[in-house]
């Protein structure tokens, strides 16, 4: 919960930054003000997405896959009805979840190298949008399976 809630505030802010990162918006004397909180915003998105899929990653996920009959993963995998859970949505959590954290990484990256530049280079400003929510979207559906999976299987 503490790691969701700190993801959504980064990406709140960075997304709030990035937006409003434009010709129009933006004058020399503000620039440097807002440039200091969008590098905050977007690379805090990108340091909580990697602490929250290493974490889900080797604290929590050994407990989903004991190798014991009352384990999250037996019991999903007893049941037809529920054994979709498991190998979509479990799917879903240990591959494509990496993802998130390396599309915030590189939105991070661009942030922090062009800078000032993203103001007149609407292109790469998008491409960092779209990097960024990218980013929030994979980790959304992410922890939505999951709580879903909870929900069907908890972990005792």
């Amino acid at each position: 919960m503490i790691l969701g809630t700190a993801f959504l505030l980064a990406f709140a802010g960075g997304l709030a930054g990035l937006y409003s990162f434009r010709s129009g918006l933006v004058t020399e004397t503000g620039i440097r003000e807002r440039l200091r909180r969008l590098r905050i915003g977007v690379s805090a998105m990108a340091i909580v997405a990697w602490a929250t899929v290493i974490t889900g990653t080797w604290i929590v996920y050994p407990w989903y896959r004991e190798a014991t009959p009352d384990s999250p993963r037996s019991i999903l995998l007893a049941d037809p009805s529920t054994e979709t859970w498991h190998t979509f949505g479990m799917e879903w959590k240990e591959h494509i979840a990496w993802t998130s954290p390396m599309l915030a990484t590189a939105a991070a990256f661009l942030v922090l190298y062009y800078g000032a530049g993203l103001v007149a280079n609407r292109t790469l400003r998008m491409l960092t949008i779209v990097l960024f929510v990218g980013g929030f979207v994979t980790a959304g559906i992410a922890g939505l399976l999951g709580a879903l999976i909870t929900k069907a299987a908890p972990v005792a």
